[in-house]
């Protein structure tokens, strides 16, 4: 393949000099932030403990405080920025298919399709928590609303945020008290906890085994349970509404061209605060009071709006986070700063896949064997270890080469031939050869 660029009206993966440094910081950001999440709930196995050693290892008071730290201003936070960068992506796609002339359609259902393929890999032969294949199939949703109007968008939008999540717990909530009485509806919702209680204890005696092929068969059974749940089609609901924030945002350049929207940037950092205080602190606030035995959800008729009140923490504080790397970025001083992780960002499905191997062989049985072990403390201190070590990782590499190798896999299986991997050897101004 030669290495001399395309004609610009055909398709092409995006130049290291056509990419938005922003972006790939916030997303090497969000990486961070995505990683920390799954290593604290997951890789951990402690949302798949017994509540009472969940809470023994979270008893101590500094390991109390690193919890609710971790549930205000981690917890589904950069789950949410993560889809609204892949909504905001598409959004950058489509515009550069315009200006070429050309459709996205083809193109973008070919990234999607070799996407959903790398997903189904990741979610069977290593980690039921992928969220790959997810993005993938919901990505064939953006291009239905591509040409949809702003106002549309919004609605679909609400939707998502608000209708749903305080509409559907509201559902179940009543209804089976409406149809079958309350004692009755109560004996069902305790027998379904006790069910989903002991899916995920099988899981973790699985992922606790020395034997690889056990630990698959439990990832397997889970996936068969977890699949087709009520649960995760609202959470593929919630994660719509993200993308389609997104393609609102990169529809209106509000990250492409931050100077212009530096009001709204502003706006966005003291409503997305005051809603990220206080959405986030109602969930850490109900937390404490259900771990302190004096809250009973059966019993607590209004819990059904938690869902909501959440839902708009969440995208509050991930706002907060767009605003303020956005603002910041834009000195010189900062912008310096933050420019550590966009190496991590230009190689996020690199670092997202090499996250859950290195995970696994640190938790699992057949590893070094410390899921169920670790306090929260640990856990997040050994996180962060991990991605400290990605970071200069991702710079060395993209030193010589363009893509990350998930990257590259990606690109040449979307185009349908070997993208160049090398960077081009350029002549320094002393006549040296120096990779750029």
């Amino acid at each position: 393949m030669s290495d001399s660029a395309p004609a610009t009206s055909s398709a092409r993966p995006v130049d290291a000099s056509e990419r938005l440094p922003l972006l790939d910081v916030l997303r090497g950001f969000a990486l961070w932030g995505v990683f920390v999440s799954n290593s604290f709930a997951w890789f951990s196995g402690r949302v798949l403990m017994p509540r009472e050693q969940a809470q023994a290892l979270a008893a101590p008071p500094f390991e109390a405080a690193v919890t609710a730290l971790y549930h205000f201003f981690v917890n589904q936070k950069f789950v949410t920025l993560f889809a609204f960068l892949f909504g905001l992506g598409f959004s950058i796609q489509l515009q550069r298919a315009e200006r070429r002339g050309a459709s996205v359609v083809p193109v973008y259902s070919r990234r999607l399709l070799v996407l959903l393929g790398i997903g189904v890999v990741h979610l069977t032969a290593l980690w039921a928590g992928d969220v790959l294949s997810t993005y993938a199939l919901l990505g064939f949703a953006l291009l239905f609303f591509r040409d949809r109007s702003d106002r549309t968008l919004l609605v679909w939008v609400g939707l998502s945020v608000v209708v749903v999540p305080l509409l559907v717990p509201a559902l179940l909530h009543f209804g089976p008290i409406l149809l079958h009485g309350a004692q009755a509806a109560a004996d069902a919702a305790k027998a379904t906890e006790a069910m989903e209680a002991q899916t995920r204890g099988q899981l973790l005696l699985g992922l606790q085994s020395d034997s690889l092929w056990t630990t698959q068969a439990a990832n397997a059974h889970f996936l068969n349970y977890m699949l087709p749940t009520l649960k995760r089609l609202l959470w593929m609901i919630f994660i719509l509404g993200r993308f389609l924030l997104g393609l609102l945002a990169g529809r209106h350049l509000l990250l492409q061209d931050v100077e212009r929207h530096r009001a709204l940037h502003r706006k966005l950092l003291g409503w997305g605060l005051v809603l990220g205080v206080l959405g986030n602190g109602a969930g850490v606030v109900v937390q404490h009071l259900r771990l302190a035995g004096l809250l009973d959800p059966s019993k607590a008729h209004w819990m059904f709006t938690l869902s909501a009140i959440q839902e708009l923490g969440y995208l509050g504080l991930a706002a907060f986070y767009v605003a303020a790397f956005a603002l910041l970025f834009q000195k010189e001083r900062w912008r310096r700063w933050l420019g550590v992780l966009a190496p991590v960002g230009r190689m996020a499905l690199t670092n997202y896949l090499m996250q859950t191997v290195v995970s696994l062989c640190l938790y699992d049985g057949w590893g070094l064997g410390l899921i169920g072990k670790l306090p929260p403390s640990r856990c997040v201190a050994l996180t962060m270890l991990v991605f400290a070590l990605q970071v200069p990782f991702s710079r060395a590499w993209l030193s010589r080469f363009r893509f990350g190798p998930a990257e590259w896999l990606w690109r040449s299986l979307t185009y349908g031939q070997r993208q160049p991997m090398r960077l081009a050897l350029k002549p320094s101004p002393a006549g040296v050869p120096d990779v750029r």
